[in-house]
């Protein structure tokens, strides 16, 4: 699961970086990944606290700009360690501060922050924001227990985006809460955006409502609650009020509120992250999922749409050329085999010398837009070449519209549209060749024909002596010379009188019904070694894989097998997500 959260915020991160930024889809793609870290850090801690079961307790300060985060830390620690300062976004990295512990007690801290680089506070560079910091507090607190207390940045400034990462991993880490607020930032939108957030990690949380002027903690209390209880299910937490300080002056900590946090280390569930994390992705997945999902409804439209046009296109191939009762020839070609067979005078020298133009397939076939008599000859090439052409140009078409109409994969649709003008050409290249293909399969199936005719005739010997003693005509020797020249088609030599004549002998004859059986037949294996040779080879496959050559920024391009082992993970593990 760790790996696909990283993925998905990869994906959401890239897509996110290539639009304007004026796109509506910036700012909901920014709390998605923003969502994505905390999941993802959320999932880090689980690892964390797998391999070291005895890892400290950590407490994380948070809170927005100049609400007094870092004087709270400072009380809490009874010490100076954090530092304070009158500035907005002062703290830009978080600072770590061992209490009643060592750093040794804190093994696996680097593994959690991944990339982020432990550097002594001193050394920090408020450039550089991928650091983190962790020291020792030799100083005793009453108001802790042993504990890791973390000062954090502001997440609510202008420049909180930079540092955001950071204050996302030491939220992720924590064990309990502390939200420090002043009475002129606790309404802000931003904080309660955090809130509702994090609220499936379910961590205990005290608020320090910092700043309170003398006769105004009742009514910000109340406002306080109110909010809670509108962007969070969980009860209000413990409010810690403390009065305004004048700057270099500590706040002063009551007294009832000494032991809020001992109590909540206390209460601390063991082993509880495994249900949080399902928490936490469940109330997102849907959400993150969303532009993802979109896309695979996506390419199931397109399949759609690639499988209605290639049916047409099928449906046109019968219409123009199977069940035409001009242009199909295919049996003809098999009835002027068979009479090759048949050795009929002066018949059989004309054919050895034209075989391989009456034998259809031609066998040796020129590339698309070339000239050549013999494949000029053939009504069904024409058809089947016009095929290809108008599948191209229909899913172009098509394209257009959806790439105007749909909104959340309308970025896919443009991309799979520059796809097709970008890979036209070698569609179509392919296509000829599936056609080679095609011919060269569909050439013995017309012998074929032509064998099971000529056995039949065998069996009538009346039929075969008839044909035998029909005249060849000089009408018939010209016919066939203009077809080994390209200037007739098959179908107008069985126009001659002669051919008539032979034609409607074996049709009124006792094969005639036997000759009816093997033209379907012959229908019928063309039609599916078109369908297959060509439609499915020659352009299904290949319009299949059509999006998977994108590489496109604007994408997220996550497989639906990804997505669905990931959500098998969710819904099927008891206790806890394993990671992948």
């Amino acid at each position: 699961m760790l790996e696909f959260i990283q993925l998905l915020k990869q994906r959401y991160q890239t897509v996110r970086s290539s639009l304007d930024p004026k796109h509506p889809y910036v700012v909901d793609y920014q709390q998605r990944i923003d969502q994505l870290l905390y999941c993802e850090a959320y999932l880090r801690k689980g690892q964390l606290k797998r391999e070291y079961s005895a890892f400290p307790l950590q407490i994380a300060v948070i809170g927005p700009t100049q609400a007094g985060k870092s004087s709270v830390v400072n009380v809490l620690l009874n010490s100076t360690k954090a530092g304070v300062s009158p500035l907005a976004g002062f703290t830009v990295h978080p600072h770590g501060y061992c209490h009643a512990i060592t750093q040794d007690h804190c093994q696996g801290l680097q593994t959690y922050f991944g990339r982020f680089q432990n550097i002594q506070e001193t050394s920090l560079n408020r450039t550089r924001y991928d650091c983190y910091s962790l020291s020792d507090s030799p100083a005793q607190s009453q108001l802790l227990p042993p504990a890791v207390v973390w000062d954090t940045p502001d997440f609510d400034s202008i420049d909180a985006a930079d540092y955001s990462e950071g204050v996302i991993r030491t939220i992720s880490l924590a064990d309990i809460i502390v939200l420090v607020l002043s009475k002129e930032k606790y309404a802000d939108q931003t904080v309660w955006d955090v809130i509702k957030t994090i609220a499936p990690l379910n961590q205990p949380t005290i608020i320090c409502l910092n700043k309170l002027n003398e006769g105004n903690e009742t009514v910000l209390v109340n406002s306080l609650k109110q909010r809670w209880q509108q962007y969070r299910s969980d009860p209000v937490p413990k409010i810690v009020p403390l009065a305004f300080q004048q700057y270099g002056t500590l706040p002063t900590w009551p007294a009832q509120a000494n032991q809020t946090l001992h109590e909540l280390a206390a209460s601390l569930i063991k082993n509880n992250s495994g249900e949080n994390h399902k928490s936490l992705i469940r109330q997102y997945w849907q959400v993150w999922l969303g532009p993802v999902y979109a896309e695979h409804q996506a390419q199931q439209q397109w399949n759609s749409l690639v499988d209605q046009v290639l049916k047409q296109a099928l449906t046109n191939y019968q219409r123009d050329y199977l069940n035409h009762p001009y242009h199909y020839d295919s049996f003809q070609q098999a009835l002027l085999n068979m009479l090759k067979l048949l050795e009929i005078p002066a018949i059989s020298k004309a054919m050895s010398s034209t075989r391989r133009f009456l034998t259809w397939p031609v066998r040796q076939l020129m590339s698309l837009g070339k000239t050549n008599s013999a494949y000029n000859s053939s009504h069904e090439l024409t058809v089947l070449s016009q095929i290809g052409e108008h599948v191209l140009i229909q899913l172009a078409d098509l394209l257009a519209e959806k790439a105007d109409t749909d909104s959340e994969p309308g970025a896919w649709w443009k991309d799979i549209s520059l796809l097709l003008r970008q890979n036209r050409q070698n569609i179509l290249v392919n296509y000829q060749r599936s056609l080679d293909a095609y011919q060269v399969n569909f050439e013995h199936n017309i012998e074929d024909a032509a064998e099971k005719l000529y056995k039949k005739l065998q069996q009538q010997p009346v039929t075969l002596n008839s044909l035998r003693a029909t005249r060849f005509t000089a009408d018939t020797a010209g016919m066939l010379l203009a077809l080994q020249t390209g200037g007739i088609g098959v179908h107008d030599l069985f126009l001659t009188p002669v051919m008539l004549s032979i034609t409607s002998l074996l049709a009124e004859s006792a094969i005639g019904s036997y000759m009816n059986k093997v033209e379907a037949d012959l229908k019928a294996t063309q039609l599916v070694l078109v369908r297959d040779t060509l439609i499915q080879q020659g352009l299904a496959d290949v319009l299949a894989q059509l999006p998977s050559l994108s590489v496109s920024t604007h994408r997220f391009a996550i497989s639906e097998e990804i997505c669905s082992q990931a959500e098998q993970q969710l819904h099927e593990k008891k206790h806890g997500l394993r990671i992948l």
